[in-house]
């Protein structure tokens, strides 16, 4: 198992794809998945030696465990990355539904947004991870680019304009400036940061992403993404005039045809805000 883990180590170090969340995400899973092919009997195993029944056996384990849709796709996504790192793409089918693994399921209807609370926030004493919480409720930005952001160059008036190099998966975004309270956000974020990032001058972005984790959970800001369910939530209330399914308003079913379709335009503008391209997946954010 050591062996087994050191080599898919080193294969993570010399392969620096994606976020550096991505990364160690990556690297943690995978000294994961060494570690359960040891105690499922697959001893002195290299990198390798991957082979179709170490597969199997695994996506058996996670069944077992009870593990949701969404995290075994996200495992056999990084088996799959360590497949192509080997030469080996073939030992793991192309379609999940070859292992019985069905379809994600977006719709929950149970509300994971978080208010960012003003005793939480002032607990946190650094000042650019409080800027950054500041704008992840303000704008439902992801962690990463409430950190990157440049607030001077994305203060457009009337919107702010985020840069592919700070988005996931590269797409650059606008999310419009509405009230009062944004504007105060972005012209705080503007003051603190100057010309620059909200990574403190002689910072790399993994040692600000560093600080903000421990920022948070020495104040008790445990689940930050939630300030982005947060703003879906309250966007939706504010576009359609009704709260989200989520946030204890009606379901789809109960709509009007006419509210229907106001709850379809408002996802998709939700949907764009939030920096995806699919409606459906508003269904995580607001119910259905």
């Amino acid at each position: 198992m050591r062996d087994l883990n050191y080599e898919l180590k080193q294969i993570c170090r010399r392969n620096r794809d994606g976020s550096y969340a991505t990364q160690r995400d990556r690297e943690r899973l995978l000294a994961l998945v060494a570690t359960q092919l040891h105690e499922l009997g697959y001893r002195h195993m290299a990198a390798a030696s991957l082979k179709p029944k170490h597969v199997d056996a695994l996506v058996e384990r996670w069944k077992a465990e009870g593990l949701t849709i969404g995290t075994i796709k996200n495992r056999m996504a990084e088996l799959r990355w360590w497949a192509e790192k080997i030469g080996k793409q073939n030992v793991l089918a192309r379609d999940n539904d070859h292992y019985g693994i069905g379809k994600r399921q977006y719709v929950t209807n149970v509300s994971k947004a978080r208010e960012l609370v003003s005793v939480e926030l002032a607990k946190v004493t650094d000042a650019y991870t409080q800027m950054s919480l500041r704008l992840q409720a303000a704008f439902g930005l992801r962690r990463a680019e409430s950190i990157k952001i440049c607030p001077v160059w994305a203060d457009r008036g009337n919107c702010l304009a985020l840069k592919d190099t700070w988005t996931k998966g590269g797409r650059a975004r606008e999310i419009p400036i509405r009230n009062d309270e944004q504007r105060q956000v972005v012209d705080a974020a503007k003051a603190l940061a100057g010309r620059g990032s909200l990574i403190p001058a002689g910072q790399t972005y993994v040692e600000q992403l560093r600080r903000f984790e421990h920022q948070c959970a020495t104040a008790g800001i445990n689940r930050a993404h939630g300030h982005r369910h947060q703003y879906a939530q309250t966007q939706y209330r504010e576009l359609t005039g009704w709260s989200a399914p989520a946030a204890g308003g009606p379901h789809s079913k109960e709509l009007t045809p006419a509210q229907r379709e106001s709850d379809h335009q408002a996802r998709l503008t939700i949907s764009a805000e939030l920096g995806h391209d699919r409606e459906q997946i508003t269904a995580l954010y607001l119910g259905r």
